[in-house]
């Protein structure tokens, strides 16, 4: 007998590396699910066993190869009332990961589409890396070789916002390096490896510091967080190299360099290193006017990234 009621497919972010950030709401979600679509069904397994959650539903393999048919497939069992539990193997489906052919075949059989939020490494690299988080975007995988990667890292040279990466510890370092390439080896970024993992490593400094400490070789799970495009409008406007300078000063009396001041200060308002360091000398007009503070982040617009 049809069920005329589609069921429900929510979409459940699952822990980026320590599991015991599984969410008690997971772990129910997983006990009761009729249906768990997962990348790879032996995670999940393990996933369970560490959360002590029995599975009753219907466990089938979701990921890449064969997406499209088995995300008709699941569509067809929503159709028919029953619910399905999509995950993968860490974080957020449909974020740099099999989901949203799903998604949007569950949204044309009429089907319900919810999420279980949780754990995100693009919004943990993004958080912890410092650098400004007001407008960012999320560019996950770059392609990897040719005219299509060429052609990628054109378009974001002059991107003025935050831009989050995803990596494998095989291509970091040719990744990095092309960045260098085309966005400047000045450029300030953070590789944030392994995170929420024993052995994680939060490493800072420019694209040309980062590619060589990645030329010796690295490990693990990598989010590579740069800055965006310092705006020559902004660069231009003596009122904001002041406040900078203030900034700068203000670090310094908390301990830092100058130079490491000033580098933290530009890349958080988006000018010029040089400039920023030569508006906090002693003398410089910026250093006459230091009393005022920037808006760091006026009106916190929403990111473009998850």
């Amino acid at each position: 007998m049809s069920n005329d009621i589609p069921g429900t497919l929510t979409i459940a972010a699952v822990p980026i590396g320590c599991l015991d950030d599984a969410s008690p709401r997971l772990a129910a979600a997983l006990g009761r699910a009729q249906i768990i679509a997962a990348e790879d069904t032996r995670r999940l397994l393990r996933l369970a066993s560490r959360l002590g959650v029995p599975l009753t539903a219907k466990i089938v393999s979701y990921w890449d190869v064969g997406e499209q048919s088995r995300a008709a497939e699941l569509a067809g069992e929503l159709a028919a009332g029953r619910d399905v539990l999509l995950v993968t193997d860490a974080g957020m489906p449909a974020v740099s990961d099999p989901g949203y052919r799903l998604v949007q075949a569950a949204a044309a059989a009429g089907a319900r589409v919810t999420a279980l939020p949780g754990p995100s490494a693009a919004i943990t690299a993004l958080a912890v890396s410092g650098l400004p988080s007001d407008r960012f975007c999320f560019e996950g995988f770059l392609p990897p070789k040719g005219g299509k990667r060429s052609r990628r890292l054109a378009e974001l040279a002059e991107q003025p916002r935050t831009m989050i990466f995803f990596e494998s510890p095989r291509r970091l370092a040719a990744t990095l390096a092309d960045l260098a390439a085309a966005l400047g080896g000045q450029r300030r970024a953070v590789a944030c490896r392994e995170l929420t993992k024993t052995h994680e490593e939060i490493r800072r400094g420019t694209l040309d510091e980062l590619a060589a400490w990645a030329d010796a070789g690295v490990r693990g799970e990598v989010t590579v967080v740069v800055a965006g495009a310092a705006r020559p409008d902004i660069q231009a406007r003596p009122a904001d190299l002041a406040a900078a300078a203030g900034e700068v000063a203000a670090m310094m009396a908390g301990g830092a360099s100058r130079k490491d001041a000033a580098a933290a200060v530009a890349a958080e308002l988006g000018l010029s290193t040089r400039a920023v360091y030569r508006a906090s000398l002693p003398g410089s007009a910026g250093e006459d006017t230091v009393g005022g503070r920037h808006p760091a982040h006026p009106g916190h617009p929403a990111g473009d990234g998850q």
